[in-house]
């Protein structure tokens, strides 16, 4: 058997999922303060280039177990019905994960076309979350006598 060419396989499952824009994620955020604005890339690069304001972390190793109410691993912001958005750092991880999500039974899923470096390359506002992560070693301050 031959292994499949991920890249095809990617855009086979983009024609079967809603891809929004940098733009219209900009409306959608703005228009609908509910949204899960879900980032799925890994912590390292979450901490190492920074996220989109207000998303929420969840690594793609785990997000199916983060997902499913059955797991002990769940994370009440899944919602079947809540709009939710799903972006990595190109927007092949991500096509992946909503398609996942859809086949869960999550109804009102969107991939964002080009990821962070979409967001990244129109110039939008990026959150650095290096200083605030709880996963960044930090020095500690030598005791002042």
């Amino acid at each position: 058997m031959t292994i499949q060419n991920i890249f095809k396989q990617i855009e086979e499952a983009k024609k079967e999922i809603e891809n929004i824009s940098v733009e219209q994620l900009k409306n959608e955020i703005n228009s609908n303060p509910n949204m899960l604005l879900l980032d799925i890339r890994e912590i390292q690069e979450r901490i190492e280039l920074g996220t989109i304001p207000n998303s929420t972390h969840c690594p793609r190793g785990m997000m199916e177990f983060w997902a499913s109410p059955q797991s002990p691993y769940y994370r009440d912001y899944f919602q079947a019905d809540r709009r939710t958005v799903v972006y990595c750092a190109g927007g092949g991880r991500s096509v992946l994960a909503t398609r996942t999500l859809l086949d869960m039974g999550f109804s009102n899923v969107a991939n964002l076309d080009n990821g962070f470096r979409g967001w990244q390359q129109a110039g939008e506002t990026i959150d650095d979350v290096s200083k605030t992560s709880r996963w960044v070693r930090r020095e500690e301050k030598a005791p002042t006598s």
